[in-house]
């Protein structure tokens, strides 16, 4: 028996639109990253891309369990002395760009390099409800219904 090797040329990609709204984050990452990798695909070829296009929408209502809202800080340095900055989890839910949350949380999950880069291309993440793409008629999929434990 030969094993199947898909090529660039035979990837199907569908569109999918995620509601992120009570979902716990991590939760959400995992299987967005699943489904940008395609690994929910029995033809999944590691070499090739074959994921979905993927809209995460209300990524501003997205839930974290514990005391990850005040306690996870995220560091930088401005590269002056002394320069070091932080902010919680909180702070950057509430502040100018929360769908950055969504983003950075989906992006560790996805292998770096060329591949994973372009996997992430195929991701769209909106704070609010609406999104641009209701001309590819994507499919909805309901995340928090998969396992009690993904909603809060």
């Amino acid at each position: 028996m030969k094993t199947y090797n898909a090529k660039p040329s035979e990837v199907q990609k569908k569109w999918v639109v995620i509601d992120a709204d009570g979902v716990v984050l991590g939760r959400l990452a995992s299987i967005v990253s699943m489904r940008l990798r395609g690994k929910h695909l029995p033809t999944y070829t590691p070499n090739v891309d074959m994921g979905d296009n993927i809209i995460v929408i209300n990524a501003e209502k997205v839930k974290l369990t514990g005391n990850k809202l005040a306690d996870k800080r995220f560091y930088w340095h401005t590269g002056h002395p002394g320069g070091i900055k932080d902010r919680t989890m909180g702070q950057l839910l509430s502040g100018r760009f929360p769908e950055r949350v969504v983003e950075k949380a989906i992006e560790r999950m996805i292998t770096r390099g060329p591949l994973g880069r372009q996997q992430m291309k195929n991701l769209r993440v909106y704070a609010g409800p609406a999104h641009p793409h209701e001309a590819q008629a994507p499919d909805t999929l309901d995340v928090g219904a998969l396992n009690p434990k993904n909603k809060r």
